[in-house]
């Protein structure tokens, strides 16, 4: 089954379609309201030639909205400007006495358009923002404080809250149902591989511990260490792993079970809270150090946890051999990947870092180091 995710911003498409809608059905209101009132402007040839600006500037945003690479501050600040330009010429288009006789302004409701698209394109902060300039001038240009002047400011504000709320919900809908399908997808193909993994790695190494369980020396150690590899396995690609929780995990209590004889741990007195994820993964990836450890290092190896205001980073230390710089380019192209997946992968995943160091002679120290600001 395929899943489709909405293109970025595609549950905002319906938003600026509405603004669109908008803009036209208020412009053919301003229309109307031009048409009854003309004989009494100051100005009715003006007022027409503003009625014909405004249609014009109606087609531009209706095409520059419909684009999301043209959404920016050009665009939203031209279209804030036009609106207070035609707000400042309404009273010598109308007359000073058609404005104290009551006549609604030229701009009506249409005016109301960039508060409608600041709200959508950065929600409620941008829309109230819109609607206090626009509201502003219009109190300023009529020259007096009129209740309709007050309610019609009142009803922008209103509309900036209410839009931008509503487009901030689908933005984050749309976030949250973009990692759904992720999650999906990952969860489909770590089915996948365990089928693969099943009725290939698992049955060798089943077969091996069944054969050798019985032998002595060298052969006998070969048959145990295949079937703890076949259960670690298993338990990998089932569901038998830790499951998240939805509160914080202390690192420490994760990266405890790795101390031993041969691995020293120095841990914050205080607790180490990470997201579920973000926790299991940075032990994983230092339990892939230790075990590069184990076997090239010469086993013996130091673990430091820091814990800063912003990142949290685990370092692994040895004394072995070391190796040449580059070591590792040379390990991936022979398609041994345990440096490449097991721990800069998973740190690539959580959006940190992982630096290896190390010179001949003189051991090596891995540096993992994740962000307190990403929640994967």
């Amino acid at each position: 089954m395929v899943t489709h995710v909405p293109a970025p911003g595609g549950f905002e498409v319906p938003l600026w379609r509405a603004v669109a809608v908008f803009r036209v059905a208020s412009l053919a209101y301003v229309c109307v309201v031009v048409a009854r009132d003309a004989d009494r402007y100051a100005h009715p040839l003006a007022a027409g030639a503003l009625v014909l600006v405004m249609a014009a500037w109606t087609v531009v945003t209706a095409f520059g909205y419909a684009a999301p690479a043209r959404r920016g501050w050009p665009l939203l600040l031209a279209d804030l400007g036009v609106v207070v330009a035609i707000l400042l010429v309404t009273p010598w288009v109308m007359g000073r006495e058609a404005l104290a006789a009551g006549l609604p302004t030229l701009a009506i409701a249409w005016l109301s358009g960039p508060v409608l698209a600041w709200a959508v394109s950065g929600g409620r902060r941008r829309g109230v923002t819109a609607a206090l300039v626009i509201g502003g001038t219009d109190l300023v240009t009529r020259g007096m404080v009129t209740p309709t002047a007050i309610n019609g400011t009142i009803l922008m504000l209103l509309a900036g809250v209410v839009v931008g709320h509503v487009a901030r919900l689908a933005v984050r809908a749309e976030q949250r149902l973009q990692q759904a399908v992720e999650l999906e997808a990952a969860t489909r193909e770590r089915e996948r591989l365990a089928r693969d993994i099943h009725d290939s790695v698992l049955q060798v190494l089943a077969l091996v511990s069944r054969r050798g369980e019985h032998l002595d020396g060298e052969a006998g150690e070969l048959a145990r260490l295949a079937g703890e590899q076949e259960a670690a396995l298993r338990a990998l690609i089932s569901d038998a792993g830790p499951r998240a929780t939805d509160g914080p995990v202390d690192l420490r209590e994760l990266l405890g079970r790795y101390a031993s004889a041969t691995v020293s741990l120095s841990t914050p007195a205080t607790a180490v809270p990470l997201p579920p994820r973000v926790a299991h993964e940075l032990a994983a990836a230092t339990g892939a150090a230790l075990d590069n450890v184990a076997r090239h290092g010469g086993g013996r190896a130091w673990v430091l946890v820091e814990d800063e205001d912003s990142t949290v980073t685990v370092s692994i230390r040895d004394e072995g051999p070391g190796f040449a710089p580059d070591r590792l380019t040379e390990a991936v192209a022979q398609g041994r990947l345990g440096v490449a997946q097991a721990i800069r992968g998973r740190l690539t995943d959580l959006g940190g870092t992982a630096t290896i160091s190390s010179v001949p002679g003189s051991g090596t120290e891995v540096e993992l180091t994740v962000s307190r600001r990403r929640n994967p």
